[in-house]
């Protein structure tokens, strides 16, 4: 009888581990050279990282002592092995700061330099590759030569521990002036809804605005486009590059920059998850 009792307790303890936890939140991020962080990140952004706030390894980094499919607390790089200070960085740290100490926050970052929005889109994506230059094709690679489906994978195991609360996009430069972006931005959402089993009501999509005008933004005209976004996805918002530092080539941010977009990302998340705070800046 105690042999029975015991493996029942055993069989209900090895239950408990695969449980999904409801206060865990899962986020999902995907975009270009900024959302996979251009910047190198410096002691400040490697400090202090409350371990609430995760990251799940999307690629092996051996250097980082990383393994794929595995979770870590989210100190940079947030993407690949190489890459740096992202969006995703500060958005997890302010929502980990204003949130109930039993919320944990999870990231998923799939992200590639250079890309067209449609690098992501389930059905249409292979003609793209085929027409990118090598070294975009070996950040492809990285992601199983599909990094939509790699999105999805990494997803599903996060389903497993947590619960997905919203998705950040951060794209543009390379589709600045497409008028079917909005459109195309859609399709992928609606895909990541459906092959998730995600509600859109109860999954918003955070898309970032491209370096401003007001820092000299070379694809700034390409906000205009992200602002109409809202009017494709109901449940999506638009967050303000202005004031947001450029680095030299006007594309890409700086640390500083990202730090801000970051955040602004993440108090707009705590609005929609019912804990609004005041912006840092």
């Amino acid at each position: 009888m105690k042999r029975y009792f015991l493996l029942f307790a055993l069989l209900l303890t090895a239950g408990k581990g695969f449980a999904q936890d409801s206060k865990f939140y899962i986020f999902l991020c995907f975009g270009q050279s900024n959302m996979e962080g251009n910047a190198r990140f410096d002691a400040q952004d490697t400090a202090g990282i409350d371990p609430r706030f995760k990251v799940l390894q999307a690629v092996d980094c051996p250097d980082l002592g990383r393994m794929k499919d595995t979770w870590y607390t989210a100190v940079p790089p947030l993407c690949r092995c190489k890459t740096g200070l992202t969006p995703a960085d500060y958005f997890g740290r302010t929502l980990v700061a204003n949130l109930p100490k039993r919320v944990k926050i999870g990231i998923i970052n799939i992200s590639v330099a250079g890309s067209r929005i449609e690098l992501f889109e389930k059905d249409n994506f292979q003609p793209y590759v085929t027409s990118v230059p090598g070294w975009m094709k070996n950040m492809i690679a990285e992601y199983e030569g599909n990094p939509y489906a790699r999105l999805v994978e990494l997803a599903r195991l996060a389903q497993q521990k947590g619960v997905i609360k919203g998705i950040l996009i951060h794209q543009g430069e390379s589709n600045t002036n497409d008028t079917l972006w909005t459109r195309k931005v859609k399709g992928i959402y609606d895909n990541l809804m459906t092959d998730l089993k995600l509600k859109p009501k109860a999954v918003p999509l955070l898309a970032g605005e491209l370096v401003s005008a007001d820092q000299g933004g070379a694809c700034a005209s390409m906000n205009k486009i992200i602002a109409r976004l809202p009017e494709t996805i109901p449940n999506s918002y638009v967050i303000s590059s202005e004031g947001c530092s450029a680095s030299p080539d006007k594309l890409h941010f700086t640390a500083e920059g990202y730090r801000k977009l970051g955040t602004r990302y993440g108090v707009k998340m705590l609005a929609l998850l019912g804990y609004p705070v005041k912006a840092t800046d």
